[in-house]
């Protein structure tokens, strides 16, 4: 008795996760287009649109971020190891 509660209620939980995923996937989609429909808009009226561009060269905190952002890509992605990463955070946090 106890597998087919088990199984019921994974057979639940799995349902609702399918539901949110697509809710969210919908919600973000709409999202896209809502900000697509927005610089489209801009540009047909002429207006400047705001694109976010790399931080200031002279702002040492933002060149920092951008490293280990970088570096937590490479160690996410394989190429680095725990102790490769590790070497160069600590590199990039003592800089």
């Amino acid at each position: 008795m106890g597998l087919f509660k088990t199984a019921a209620k994974v057979a639940v939980a799995s349902s609702v996760h399918g539901r949110v995923q697509r809710r969210q996937q919908q919600r973000w989609a709409d999202q896209d287009a809502q900000q697509a429909q927005g610089s489209s808009a801009a540009l047909d009226q002429g207006q400047p649109v705001a694109i976010p561009g790399p931080a200031a060269p002279g702002d040492p905190m933002s060149a920092q971020l951008a490293n280990l952002v970088q570096l937590g890509e490479l160690k996410a992605a394989g190429v680095l190891t725990d102790a490769e990463f590790e070497a160069k955070k600590a590199a990039i946090l003592s800089s």
